[in-house]
Protein backbone atom coordinates (compact mmCIF):
# COMPACT_ATOMS: atom_id res chain seq x y z
CA UNK A 1 0.00 0.00 0.00
CA UNK A 2 1.55 3.46 -0.96
CA UNK A 3 1.87 5.92 1.91
CA UNK A 4 -0.92 8.91 -0.05
CA UNK A 5 -3.50 5.37 0.56
CA UNK A 6 -2.27 5.09 3.90
CA UNK A 7 -2.67 8.93 4.84
CA UNK A 8 -5.87 9.01 3.20
CA UNK A 9 -7.50 5.56 5.19
CA UNK A 10 -6.14 7.38 8.24
CA UNK A 11 -8.22 10.79 7.77
CA UNK A 12 -10.97 9.22 6.56
CA UNK A 13 -11.05 7.28 10.03
CA UNK A 14 -10.27 10.01 12.04
CA UNK A 15 -13.64 12.11 10.27
CA UNK A 16 -15.62 8.76 11.13
CA UNK A 17 -14.35 9.00 14.70
CA UNK A 18 -15.02 13.10 15.19
CA UNK A 19 -18.30 12.35 13.77
CA UNK A 20 -19.33 9.49 16.09
CA UNK A 21 -17.24 9.50 19.30
CA UNK A 22 -17.08 6.60 21.79
CA UNK A 23 -20.19 7.01 24.12
CA UNK A 24 -19.94 5.27 27.85
CA UNK A 25 -23.20 3.04 27.63
CA UNK A 26 -24.53 4.52 31.04
CA UNK A 27 -24.12 8.16 28.96
CA UNK A 28 -26.06 7.02 25.96
CA UNK A 29 -29.03 5.30 27.92
CA UNK A 30 -29.31 8.23 30.48
CA UNK A 31 -27.64 11.07 29.34
CA UNK A 32 -25.16 14.09 30.85
CA UNK A 33 -26.33 15.31 34.04
CA UNK A 34 -29.55 12.68 34.17
CA UNK A 35 -29.88 10.46 37.76
CA UNK A 36 -32.27 8.00 39.26
CA UNK A 37 -34.57 9.30 41.76
CA UNK A 38 -36.94 7.38 44.03
CA UNK A 39 -39.89 9.89 43.78
CA UNK A 40 -42.05 9.31 47.07
CA UNK A 41 -45.53 11.06 46.57
CA UNK A 42 -47.73 12.21 49.27
CA UNK A 43 -49.96 9.24 48.95
CA UNK A 44 -47.72 6.67 49.82
CA UNK A 45 -46.98 5.64 46.39
CA UNK A 46 -43.57 5.91 44.49
CA UNK A 47 -41.21 4.98 41.25
CA UNK A 48 -38.35 5.64 39.86
CA UNK A 49 -37.79 8.18 37.40
CA UNK A 50 -34.99 9.48 35.46
CA UNK A 51 -34.37 13.37 35.86
CA UNK A 52 -32.08 15.64 34.54
CA UNK A 53 -30.44 18.31 36.75
CA UNK A 54 -32.58 21.26 35.20
CA UNK A 55 -35.98 19.15 35.34
CA UNK A 56 -35.15 18.69 39.38
CA UNK A 57 -33.95 22.56 39.23
CA UNK A 58 -37.31 23.43 38.13
CA UNK A 59 -39.84 21.01 39.87
CA UNK A 60 -38.43 21.84 43.38
CA UNK A 61 -37.05 25.70 42.65
CA UNK A 62 -33.05 24.76 43.77
CA UNK A 63 -30.22 26.22 42.52
CA UNK A 64 -27.19 24.37 41.34
CA UNK A 65 -24.97 25.20 44.06
CA UNK A 66 -27.83 23.00 46.57
CA UNK A 67 -27.82 19.65 44.08
CA UNK A 68 -23.77 19.65 44.58
CA UNK A 69 -24.49 18.84 48.10
CA UNK A 70 -26.43 16.14 46.98
CA UNK A 71 -23.68 14.97 44.62
CA UNK A 72 -22.20 11.53 45.53
CA UNK A 73 -18.86 11.80 43.98
CA UNK A 74 -18.36 15.40 46.10
CA UNK A 75 -17.60 14.89 49.69
CA UNK A 76 -20.32 16.87 51.61
CA UNK A 77 -20.67 16.84 55.36
CA UNK A 78 -24.31 16.47 56.82
CA UNK A 79 -26.14 19.76 56.11
CA UNK A 80 -30.03 20.77 56.58
CA UNK A 81 -31.18 23.76 55.15
CA UNK A 82 -34.65 25.17 53.68
CA UNK A 83 -35.63 27.03 50.68
CA UNK A 84 -38.56 28.81 49.18
CA UNK A 85 -39.92 25.67 47.59
CA UNK A 86 -38.14 22.28 48.76
CA UNK A 87 -35.60 21.22 52.02
CA UNK A 88 -32.40 19.46 51.22
CA UNK A 89 -31.12 16.68 53.00
CA UNK A 90 -28.02 15.45 53.45
CA UNK A 91 -27.41 13.36 56.44
CA UNK A 92 -25.03 9.98 56.27
CA UNK A 93 -26.10 7.96 53.89
CA UNK A 94 -29.45 9.99 53.13
CA UNK A 95 -29.24 12.28 50.46
CA UNK A 96 -32.93 13.68 49.47
CA UNK A 97 -35.37 16.69 48.25
CA UNK A 98 -38.31 17.64 50.13
CA UNK A 99 -40.96 19.33 48.73
CA UNK A 100 -44.82 19.97 50.20
CA UNK A 101 -46.11 16.99 48.46
CA UNK A 102 -42.95 14.93 47.39
CA UNK A 103 -39.48 13.44 48.50
CA UNK A 104 -36.94 13.14 45.89
CA UNK A 105 -34.44 9.89 47.28
CA UNK A 106 -30.83 9.40 45.75
CA UNK A 107 -29.29 5.76 45.38
CA UNK A 108 -32.78 4.40 46.37
CA UNK A 109 -31.43 1.09 46.07
CA UNK A 110 -28.44 0.82 48.53
CA UNK A 111 -28.77 -1.71 51.26
CA UNK A 112 -28.28 1.08 53.65
CA UNK A 113 -31.43 3.52 51.91
CA UNK A 114 -33.69 0.75 51.69
CA UNK A 115 -34.96 0.86 55.18
CA UNK A 116 -35.39 4.88 55.08
CA UNK A 117 -37.69 4.47 51.78
CA UNK A 118 -39.52 1.48 54.00
CA UNK A 119 -40.28 3.67 56.48
CA UNK A 120 -41.33 6.60 54.86
CA UNK A 121 -43.30 5.11 53.03
CA UNK A 122 -45.26 3.39 55.77
CA UNK A 123 -45.01 7.02 57.71
CA UNK A 124 -46.60 8.35 54.74
CA UNK A 125 -49.62 5.62 54.36
CA UNK A 126 -50.07 5.64 58.08
CA UNK A 127 -50.58 9.20 58.61
CA UNK A 128 -52.85 8.81 55.14
CA UNK A 129 -55.12 6.37 57.16
CA UNK A 130 -54.99 8.36 60.19
CA UNK A 131 -56.07 11.77 57.85
CA UNK A 132 -59.16 9.26 56.49
CA UNK A 133 -59.70 8.40 59.67
CA UNK A 134 -60.14 12.16 61.00
CA UNK A 135 -62.10 13.13 57.17
CA UNK A 136 -64.72 10.50 57.81
CA UNK A 137 -65.10 11.02 61.67
CA UNK A 138 -65.53 14.97 60.56
CA UNK A 139 -68.45 14.56 57.86
CA UNK A 140 -70.17 12.27 60.99
CA UNK A 141 -69.75 15.43 63.00
CA UNK A 142 -71.40 17.22 60.17
CA UNK A 143 -73.99 14.79 59.63
CA UNK A 144 -75.01 15.19 62.82
CA UNK A 145 -75.22 18.83 63.23
CA UNK A 146 -77.50 19.01 60.49
CA UNK A 147 -80.02 16.69 61.70
CA UNK A 148 -79.45 18.47 65.21
CA UNK A 149 -80.39 22.32 63.06
CA UNK A 150 -83.15 19.92 61.22
CA UNK A 151 -84.66 19.04 64.26
CA UNK A 152 -84.52 22.56 65.57
CA UNK A 153 -86.18 23.65 62.70
CA UNK A 154 -88.74 20.88 62.77
CA UNK A 155 -89.49 22.25 66.55
CA UNK A 156 -89.49 25.92 66.06
CA UNK A 157 -91.39 25.32 62.61
CA UNK A 158 -90.57 27.58 59.34
CA UNK A 159 -89.78 30.81 61.68
CA UNK A 160 -87.52 29.00 63.87
CA UNK A 161 -84.47 30.98 62.51
CA UNK A 162 -86.26 34.15 63.72
CA UNK A 163 -87.11 32.59 67.01
CA UNK A 164 -83.66 31.07 67.62
CA UNK A 165 -81.89 34.49 66.76
CA UNK A 166 -84.41 35.72 69.71
CA UNK A 167 -83.14 33.51 72.11
CA UNK A 168 -80.31 34.03 74.46
CA UNK A 169 -77.10 31.91 72.82
CA UNK A 170 -75.97 31.13 76.40
CA UNK A 171 -78.82 28.50 76.77
CA UNK A 172 -77.57 26.68 73.76
CA UNK A 173 -74.54 24.41 74.96
CA UNK A 174 -73.63 23.07 72.08
CA UNK A 175 -73.23 26.63 69.93
CA UNK A 176 -69.79 28.31 70.35
CA UNK A 177 -70.59 31.57 71.12
CA UNK A 178 -67.32 33.48 68.89
CA UNK A 179 -68.77 32.88 65.45
CA UNK A 180 -66.46 35.12 64.04
CA UNK A 181 -63.44 32.55 63.13
CA UNK A 182 -63.05 33.58 59.66
CA UNK A 183 -63.12 30.25 57.08
CA UNK A 184 -61.32 30.07 53.89
CA UNK A 185 -63.86 28.13 51.52
CA UNK A 186 -61.55 25.87 48.83
CA UNK A 187 -62.55 24.64 45.47
CA UNK A 188 -64.12 21.14 45.59
CA UNK A 189 -61.38 19.24 43.78
CA UNK A 190 -58.37 20.68 46.00
CA UNK A 191 -57.87 18.64 48.52
CA UNK A 192 -57.49 19.06 52.22
CA UNK A 193 -54.36 19.51 53.85
CA UNK A 194 -53.20 17.74 56.95
CA UNK A 195 -53.51 20.79 59.43
CA UNK A 196 -57.49 20.98 58.67
CA UNK A 197 -58.36 17.17 58.51
CA UNK A 198 -56.73 16.75 61.01
CA UNK A 199 -57.41 19.65 63.40
CA UNK A 200 -61.03 18.72 62.39
CA UNK A 201 -60.97 15.08 63.74
CA UNK A 202 -59.15 16.53 66.73
CA UNK A 203 -55.65 15.26 66.42
CA UNK A 204 -52.95 17.61 65.11
CA UNK A 205 -50.56 15.93 62.20
CA UNK A 206 -47.16 16.83 60.95
CA UNK A 207 -47.34 18.26 57.96
CA UNK A 208 -45.95 16.06 54.70
CA UNK A 209 -42.13 18.02 54.97
CA UNK A 210 -42.11 17.31 58.75
CA UNK A 211 -43.10 13.57 58.16
CA UNK A 212 -40.57 13.08 55.41
CA UNK A 213 -37.75 15.29 57.81
CA UNK A 214 -38.75 13.06 60.75
CA UNK A 215 -38.18 9.86 58.62
CA UNK A 216 -34.54 11.38 57.86
CA UNK A 217 -33.50 12.39 61.28
CA UNK A 218 -34.60 8.99 62.87
CA UNK A 219 -32.69 7.12 60.01
CA UNK A 220 -29.46 9.00 60.12
CA UNK A 221 -29.50 8.86 64.40
CA UNK A 222 -30.15 4.84 63.94
CA UNK A 223 -27.43 4.83 61.88
CA UNK A 224 -25.04 6.30 64.20
CA UNK A 225 -26.62 5.14 67.35
CA UNK A 226 -26.10 1.30 65.68
CA UNK A 227 -22.29 2.09 64.55
CA UNK A 228 -21.79 3.56 68.00
CA UNK A 229 -23.45 0.64 70.03
CA UNK A 230 -21.37 -1.63 67.41
CA UNK A 231 -18.15 -0.03 68.47
CA UNK A 232 -19.12 0.15 72.18
CA UNK A 233 -19.39 -3.68 72.36
CA UNK A 234 -15.63 -3.99 70.38
CA UNK A 235 -13.70 -1.70 72.19
CA UNK A 236 -14.45 -2.00 75.89
CA UNK A 237 -13.21 -5.80 75.98
CA UNK A 238 -10.17 -4.87 73.71
CA UNK A 239 -9.40 -1.80 76.09
CA UNK A 240 -9.72 -4.45 79.15
CA UNK A 241 -7.17 -7.08 77.42
CA UNK A 242 -4.89 -4.16 76.86
CA UNK A 243 -4.97 -3.34 80.41
CA UNK A 244 -3.79 -6.58 81.07
CA UNK A 245 -1.52 -8.03 78.21
CA UNK A 246 0.23 -5.60 76.41
CA UNK A 247 0.88 -7.30 73.31
CA UNK A 248 1.43 -5.92 69.23
CA UNK A 249 -1.75 -7.26 68.38
CA UNK A 250 -3.78 -5.89 71.53
CA UNK A 251 -2.09 -2.67 70.70
CA UNK A 252 -3.42 -2.66 66.74
CA UNK A 253 -7.25 -3.46 67.67
CA UNK A 254 -6.90 -0.59 69.65
CA UNK A 255 -5.63 1.86 67.48
CA UNK A 256 -8.05 0.82 64.90
CA UNK A 257 -11.25 0.68 67.36
CA UNK A 258 -9.66 4.79 68.52
CA UNK A 259 -9.68 5.97 64.44
CA UNK A 260 -13.28 4.34 64.26
CA UNK A 261 -14.29 6.35 67.05
CA UNK A 262 -12.82 9.51 65.57
CA UNK A 263 -14.38 9.39 62.73
CA UNK A 264 -18.11 8.14 64.07
CA UNK A 265 -17.71 10.99 66.69
CA UNK A 266 -16.87 13.69 63.73
CA UNK A 267 -19.83 12.60 62.05
CA UNK A 268 -22.01 12.91 65.18
CA UNK A 269 -20.44 16.16 66.22
CA UNK A 270 -21.66 17.95 62.64
CA UNK A 271 -25.56 16.29 62.77
CA UNK A 272 -25.68 17.88 66.23
CA UNK A 273 -24.33 20.98 65.33
CA UNK A 274 -26.48 21.19 62.19
CA UNK A 275 -30.04 20.43 64.27
CA UNK A 276 -27.95 22.97 66.87
CA UNK A 277 -27.83 25.84 64.44
CA UNK A 278 -32.14 25.32 62.98
CA UNK A 279 -33.14 25.50 66.83
CA UNK A 280 -31.10 28.77 67.15
CA UNK A 281 -32.21 30.36 64.02
CA UNK A 282 -36.33 30.85 63.91
CA UNK A 283 -35.71 32.12 60.00
CA UNK A 284 -34.23 28.78 58.73
CA UNK A 285 -36.86 26.74 60.71
CA UNK A 286 -39.60 29.38 59.06
CA UNK A 287 -38.28 28.28 55.46
CA UNK A 288 -38.96 25.20 56.30
CA UNK A 289 -42.89 24.86 56.20
CA UNK A 290 -43.51 24.47 52.55
CA UNK A 291 -47.33 23.48 53.22
CA UNK A 292 -47.44 26.80 54.86
CA UNK A 293 -46.31 28.70 52.15
CA UNK A 294 -48.07 27.25 49.72
CA UNK A 295 -51.59 27.82 51.17
CA UNK A 296 -50.04 31.36 51.48
CA UNK A 297 -49.28 31.44 47.42
CA UNK A 298 -52.60 30.11 46.81
CA UNK A 299 -54.34 33.25 49.25
CA UNK A 300 -52.31 35.98 47.69
CA UNK A 301 -53.53 34.38 44.25
CA UNK A 302 -57.07 34.63 45.21
CA UNK A 303 -57.09 37.91 47.08
CA UNK A 304 -55.51 39.56 44.13
CA UNK A 305 -57.95 37.93 41.81
CA UNK A 306 -60.73 39.12 43.84
CA UNK A 307 -58.85 42.77 43.99
CA UNK A 308 -58.89 42.95 39.82
CA UNK A 309 -62.57 41.75 39.42
CA UNK A 310 -63.13 44.49 42.18
CA UNK A 311 -61.29 47.57 40.10
CA UNK A 312 -63.21 45.89 37.26
CA UNK A 313 -66.44 46.42 38.14
CA UNK A 314 -65.71 49.86 40.64
CA UNK A 315 -68.38 48.93 43.30
CA UNK A 316 -66.26 48.90 46.27
CA UNK A 317 -64.93 52.57 47.80
CA UNK A 318 -62.05 53.51 49.68
CA UNK A 319 -62.82 52.50 53.17
CA UNK A 320 -64.18 49.11 51.60
CA UNK A 321 -60.60 48.26 50.34
CA UNK A 322 -58.99 48.99 53.30
CA UNK A 323 -61.08 46.67 55.37
CA UNK A 324 -60.12 44.24 52.91
CA UNK A 325 -56.88 44.89 52.98
CA UNK A 326 -56.60 44.65 56.86
CA UNK A 327 -59.00 41.46 56.95
CA UNK A 328 -56.55 39.75 54.31
CA UNK A 329 -53.44 40.70 56.50
CA UNK A 330 -55.21 39.15 59.58
CA UNK A 331 -55.91 36.30 57.31
CA UNK A 332 -51.52 36.18 55.89
CA UNK A 333 -50.85 36.73 59.61
CA UNK A 334 -53.32 34.05 60.77
CA UNK A 335 -51.48 31.52 58.62
CA UNK A 336 -47.68 32.71 59.46
CA UNK A 337 -45.49 29.69 60.51
CA UNK A 338 -45.84 28.50 64.20
CA UNK A 339 -42.14 27.50 64.63
CA UNK A 340 -42.65 25.68 67.90
CA UNK A 341 -43.75 22.16 65.60
CA UNK A 342 -40.88 22.14 64.47
CA UNK A 343 -38.63 23.18 67.18
CA UNK A 344 -40.00 20.57 69.48
CA UNK A 345 -39.48 18.10 66.78
CA UNK A 346 -35.88 18.81 66.01
CA UNK A 347 -35.34 18.87 70.11
CA UNK A 348 -36.30 15.48 70.25
CA UNK A 349 -33.75 14.19 67.72
CA UNK A 350 -31.11 16.65 69.09
CA UNK A 351 -31.97 15.03 72.36
CA UNK A 352 -31.29 11.60 70.74
CA UNK A 353 -27.77 12.75 68.82
CA UNK A 354 -26.79 14.26 71.79
CA UNK A 355 -26.56 11.00 73.88
CA UNK A 356 -24.84 9.08 71.67
CA UNK A 357 -22.12 11.92 71.43
CA UNK A 358 -22.33 11.73 74.94
CA UNK A 359 -21.84 7.79 75.00
CA UNK A 360 -18.90 8.30 72.32
CA UNK A 361 -17.47 10.99 74.89
CA UNK A 362 -17.51 8.76 77.39
CA UNK A 363 -15.73 6.15 75.34
CA UNK A 364 -13.31 8.44 74.32
CA UNK A 365 -12.34 9.33 78.14
CA UNK A 366 -11.72 5.59 78.63
CA UNK A 367 -9.62 5.33 75.60
CA UNK A 368 -8.10 8.11 77.19
CA UNK A 369 -7.56 6.44 80.38
CA UNK A 370 -6.68 3.54 78.86
CA UNK A 371 -3.80 5.03 77.35
CA UNK A 372 -2.46 6.70 80.62
CA UNK A 373 -2.94 2.97 82.46
CA UNK A 374 -1.18 2.04 80.25
CA UNK A 375 2.00 4.85 79.58
CA UNK A 376 2.51 4.64 83.57
CA UNK A 377 2.60 0.71 83.16
CA UNK A 378 5.34 0.82 80.28
CA UNK A 379 6.62 3.56 82.54
CA UNK A 380 7.02 1.73 85.32
CA UNK A 381 8.53 -1.33 82.84
CA UNK A 382 11.07 1.64 82.05
CA UNK A 383 12.29 2.44 85.49
CA UNK A 384 12.62 -0.87 86.11
CA UNK A 385 14.88 -1.64 83.18
CA UNK A 386 16.86 1.50 83.89
CA UNK A 387 17.74 0.04 88.15
CA UNK A 388 18.86 -3.03 85.82
CA UNK A 389 21.14 -1.46 84.12
CA UNK A 390 22.07 0.68 87.14
CA UNK A 391 22.88 -2.95 89.05
CA UNK A 392 24.26 -4.53 86.21
CA UNK A 393 26.90 -1.17 85.74
CA UNK A 394 27.58 -1.73 89.46
CA UNK A 395 28.39 -5.18 89.42
CA UNK A 396 30.56 -4.60 86.63
CA UNK A 397 32.70 -1.90 88.42
CA UNK A 398 33.10 -3.59 91.70
CA UNK A 399 33.91 -6.84 89.61
CA UNK A 400 36.88 -4.91 87.71
CA UNK A 401 37.86 -4.11 90.81
CA UNK A 402 38.42 -7.41 91.69
CA UNK A 403 39.85 -7.86 88.47
CA UNK A 404 42.39 -5.52 89.13
CA UNK A 405 43.58 -7.51 92.03
CA UNK A 406 44.20 -10.52 90.02
CA UNK A 407 45.57 -9.01 87.53
CA UNK A 408 48.40 -7.50 90.11
CA UNK A 409 48.90 -10.81 91.44
CA UNK A 410 49.24 -12.49 87.81
CA UNK A 411 52.55 -9.89 87.09
CA UNK A 412 55.68 -11.41 86.74
CA UNK A 413 57.03 -9.92 89.90
CA UNK A 414 58.82 -12.35 92.60
CA UNK A 415 57.03 -11.78 95.90
CA UNK A 416 57.03 -13.93 98.96
CA UNK A 417 53.66 -14.18 98.87
CA UNK A 418 53.76 -16.53 96.15
CA UNK A 419 56.50 -18.92 98.27
CA UNK A 420 53.44 -19.45 101.11
CA UNK A 421 51.42 -22.25 101.05
CA UNK A 422 48.17 -22.99 99.69
CA UNK A 423 45.67 -21.51 102.30
CA UNK A 424 47.22 -18.02 101.71
CA UNK A 425 46.32 -18.68 98.14
CA UNK A 426 42.63 -19.25 99.12
CA UNK A 427 42.30 -16.79 101.62
CA UNK A 428 43.47 -14.12 98.83
CA UNK A 429 41.42 -15.56 96.31
CA UNK A 430 38.26 -15.43 99.09
CA UNK A 431 39.38 -12.23 100.28
CA UNK A 432 39.18 -10.71 96.62
CA UNK A 433 35.64 -12.04 96.22
CA UNK A 434 34.48 -11.16 99.49
CA UNK A 435 35.72 -7.24 98.95
CA UNK A 436 34.37 -7.31 95.54
CA UNK A 437 30.48 -8.42 97.28
CA UNK A 438 31.19 -5.68 99.92
CA UNK A 439 31.52 -3.00 97.51
CA UNK A 440 28.57 -4.01 95.40
CA UNK A 441 26.43 -3.60 98.32
CA UNK A 442 27.90 -0.40 99.12
CA UNK A 443 26.95 0.52 96.00
CA UNK A 444 23.59 -0.52 95.86
CA UNK A 445 23.06 0.63 99.27
CA UNK A 446 24.15 4.39 98.66
CA UNK A 447 22.21 4.36 95.31
CA UNK A 448 19.06 3.82 97.62
CA UNK A 449 19.85 6.51 100.29
CA UNK A 450 20.61 8.95 97.41
CA UNK A 451 16.81 7.65 96.00
CA UNK A 452 18.57 6.65 92.70
CA UNK A 453 16.99 3.04 92.74
CA UNK A 454 13.78 1.57 94.53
Amino acid sequence: MRLDQMMALKFSSDEELSQNPVVPPQTRRKGIGIRTWLVVYESGQSHLEDIGKHSIMRRTGLPARDLRVLDPILSYPSSIFGRERAIVINLEHIKAIITATEVFVLNSKDPAVVPFVQDLQNRVMCSNGVLQRATESSDNDMEITDKESQGLDSFYGHNGSAKLASLDILQLPHISKDTSVPTMELKDSSPKTAIDVAGAGGTMMLPFEFRALEACLESACRCLDYETSTLEQEAYPALDELTSKISTLTLERVRQIKSRLVAISGRVQKVRDELEHLLDDDNDMAEMYLTEKLVSQRLDRSFLRSELDNDASNIIDEREEETETEACGETLSAIKPNIEELEMLLEAYFVQIDGTLNKLSTMREYVDDTEDYVNIMLDDKQNQLLQMGVMLTTANLVLNAGIVVVGLFGMNIHISLFDGVTQQFWGTTFGTLLGVVILYYIAIGWGKKKGLLA
